[in-house]
């Protein structure tokens, strides 16, 4: 899984950028895609599809509204898109959950996820496998479902910002009672965010060169879905309602 990239650029603070997907199957392939994502789309069909389209399209209207640029000249690194091409010098991150198609954006690493809030889980189980005892003891004893949600959320989201996959390292942060963090990257400097935007958690991490403002909220853009072709016409804005729920600086692990 690749590591974010070295190359920071505090001018472009870290964003949320939205979209619902379409609910039907068009089989369009537009004719902006990369080679490598003609051939991943060629391996999905129905919802599959239609969640890595969006969140392609989604790609290149975060990247034209942040450059300046028309969506239909940006893109992404080929492969996984970690980090933007053209415009250069942005890092990204993506997520999707049932017809949500989330995007981040930043100068330094990021990594986003979302979850539906009313989302119902075997979390015990989950707890109890995957956390630390110190997070399964405040959890078990908060019996609130919403908060693993919270905490799922952050990890994942942690995951993708320092490059790694789940397997082994979802205790490298361990959330504590309120939110307390710490993480096992003591050579960077790390900040995260949740809130509650259009019945989802809306979860994102990222490395930040000013620890002691952890006040200041990213930005959230809600675009309207993508047009049946997906064609990259810059895409309107639709106003959005978001709760905040929680906005943490990641310590040291100790």
């Amino acid at each position: 899984m690749p590591g974010p990239s070295n190359d920071c650029n505090p001018d472009h603070p870290p964003r949320v950028w939205l979209c619902h997907r379409l609910t039907a199957n068009t089989g369009i392939t537009p004719d902006w895609l990369l080679p490598g994502e003609h051939q991943r789309l060629a391996g999905r069909i129905g919802a599959g599809a239609n969640d890595f389209l969006a969140s392609r399209w989604l790609i290149r209207q975060a990247l034209g509204r942040v450059s300046g640029e028309v969506p239909s000249h940006c893109r992404p690194v080929s492969g996984r898109p970690v980090a933007s091409d053209h415009p250069p010098g942005l890092q990204l991150s993506l997520s999707h959950s049932q017809g949500l198609v989330a995007c981040a954006s930043g100068g330094q690493a990021v990594g986003i996820d979302i979850e539906p809030g009313g989302r119902q889980s075997e979390w015990h189980r989950v707890a109890r496998r995957w956390f630390s005892p110190v997070e399964q003891e405040w959890l078990f004893r908060a019996d609130d479902p919403f908060l693993f949600l919270q905490v799922w959320t952050l990890k994942e989201a942690w995951l993708k910002a320092t490059g790694r996959g789940i397997a082994g390292n979802l205790q490298t942060l361990e959330v504590r009672k309120d939110f307390e963090l710490y993480g096992d990257r003591p050579e960077q400097t790390w900040a995260t965010c949740c809130c509650y935007v259009e019945g989802f958690l809306v979860t994102l991490v990222y490395q930040t060169d000013d620890p002691d403002d952890p006040q200041r909220w990213p930005s959230i853009t809600l675009f309207e879905p993508p047009p049946d072709d997906y064609h990259l016409e810059p895409a309107e804005e639709l106003s959005a309602d978001w709760e905040p729920l929680f906005h943490r600086t990641i310590r040291n692990k100790r």
